[in-house]
């Protein structure tokens, strides 16, 4: 299982850690990834992790403002958004793959999202 957790009200220009628990066996996640699904958009991957090593990808929409991190020790990811504005609200959703993939199709294990809203 997976538990997001962090979203919140923000405004423009603000920043917000999301965090990902992830519960239960985590022997066959090979990969952490954060989605997310604006307001009429699709969903969009925002940001992965490699369970072992330090492989990560950005989309173009985050690069240099989000951070994705780990810790093994407790079974946690998290995402760390800086320079927020409106076109970061979304749903954000914790996935993990038993594969790398960077595609939301190719991830099995989601958990229940957390909403960002991004106020002008």
């Amino acid at each position: 299982q997976l538990q997001a957790s962090g979203g919140g009200l923000v405004q423009t220009g603000g920043s917000l850690r999301l965090s990902c628990v992830i519960s239960g066996s985590t022997l066959d996640i090979k990969a952490i990834g954060w989605f997310r699904q604006g307001p009429g958009k699709e969903v969009e991957a925002v940001s992965c992790i490699r369970s072992r090593g330090n492989n990560t990808y950005y989309s173009d929409s985050v690069k240099g403002r989000f951070t994705i991190s780990r810790d093994d020790a407790k079974n946690t990811a998290y995402l760390q958004m800086h320079s927020l504005s409106a076109e970061d609200t979304a749903i954000y959703y914790c996935a993990a793959s038993k594969g790398w993939s960077t595609y939301a199709e190719h991830y099995d294990y989601w958990g229940q999202g957390t909403l960002v809203t991004v106020s002008s």
